[in-house]
């Protein structure tokens, strides 16, 4: 026990030089930050909170719109605030309490046409909003076709109509997977940080999601799907490709992070979302606590696992990145890959 408090102290410590660095205001990517308007989806999930977390905690922003879908009789106002409660806002609620104020929840749904927004309030977003950080997509691995379609690939054609109508849009990021283009027939060749093309036009995929029945589609996109071990890697490599098709205009950019686990040092060091607890994060949790003292796994296998700290801090430099690039006249769109391969963990 001695030990783990010793090495939270040290992370905490290094915590302090890190909040120094931040006071200063002196990074050039906190700056594109300064008095912006930024609209986050998928804000409610394990990457979206600690996202929204360190944006509010580092920079001066001027408003943060969530999208937030209204669940179990609760209106959107009432789940930001009950997401307030957790604890990666603990430090910035002490520091900063007045915070909240610049948190809006706004109502909708990523799986409809519009991402669910009002006529009203839609045209307030595109006057508004400067920066989007699409996060939002469903990663339940059994999930249908149908429904990852309209989530992960419509759900982003609706993201990139609000943004084509923002009259003052600096930088979007859109976050992917390391594992999208992972397939089956890729097994130890290089996946590079490129598109690639989908097995079908994204735009007649939406189409059939729209159209035809759950497990008529599901017969019906088998023989496309086999490369991708489930739904959520085959619609997020499809989406990726939507992207390029749709985005050529746009200051975008794509990070594919690999598997996210507990923070390493910010805002606190183990932080994770009790929801993933289920996940890998709640393996490491049960070897931590040593409720888990044995696992089956391929000694080969190496697991890519980076914290979620990191990954949005490259969420967060890349936005300002895509912002530069595209000032500059390069309207190329970027992949950045977030993994751990400088440091991998294997199963041995």
């Amino acid at each position: 026990m001695d030990s783990t408090i010793s090495i939270e102290e040290q992370a905490l410590e290094k915590r302090k030089i890190l909040n120094e660095a931040i006071l200063s205001g002196d990074s050039q990517v906190q700056k594109l930050y300064d008095d912006a308007v930024v609209f986050v989806t998928g804000g409610l999930g394990f990457i979206g909170k600690q996202l929204i977390e360190k944006l509010l905690r580092s920079a001066n922003i001027k408003k943060m719109y969530v999208l937030v879908r209204p669940k179990k009789g609760k209106s959107g106002l009432e789940r930001i605030n009950k997401i307030l409660e957790d604890p990666v806002f603990t430090i910035l609620r002490n520091d900063n309490p007045s915070f909240v104020d610049k948190i809006v929840g706004i109502e909708g749904d990523v799986s409809e046409i519009n991402l669910g927004i009002d006529d009203k309030t839609w045209a307030m977003l595109t006057d508004e909003v400067n920066v989007i950080f699409h996060v939002a997509a469903t990663v339940n691995f059994v999930e249908t076709i149908k429904m990852a379609t309209l989530i992960n690939i419509r759900g982003t054609r609706e993201m990139l109509k609000l943004a084509k109508s923002c009259t003052n849009i600096k930088s979007i990021v859109h976050v992917s997977t390391a594992y999208a283009n992972a397939t089956k027939n890729r097994i130890k060749d290089e996946v590079k940080e490129d598109f690639y093309d989908s097995p079908i036009l994204p735009d007649a995929l939406i189409q059939l999601a729209e159209s035809v029945p759950v497990d008529t589609l599901n017969d019906m996109m088998t023989p496309l799907t086999r490369d991708w071990p489930n739904s959520y890697t085959f619609t997020k490599t499809v989406t990726e490709d939507l992207i390029r098709r749709h985005a050529r205009d746009l200051p975008i950019c794509i990070v594919r992070p690999a598997i996210v686990t507990p923070a390493l040092e910010e805002p606190m060091p183990g932080w994770v979302d009790r929801r993933n607890a289920l996940g890998p994060s709640g393996v490491i949790l049960g070897l931590g606590l040593g409720v888990i003292h044995a696992l089956v796994a391929k000694e080969e296998v190496i697991m890519d696992l980076v914290p979620v700290d990191l990954v949005n801090n490259a969420i967060i430099a890349t936005g300002w990145e895509t912002y530069e690039k595209f000032t500059r006249g390069d309207k190329k769109i970027t992949i950045y890959t977030v993994t751990a391969t400088r440091n991998p963990m294997s199963n041995m």
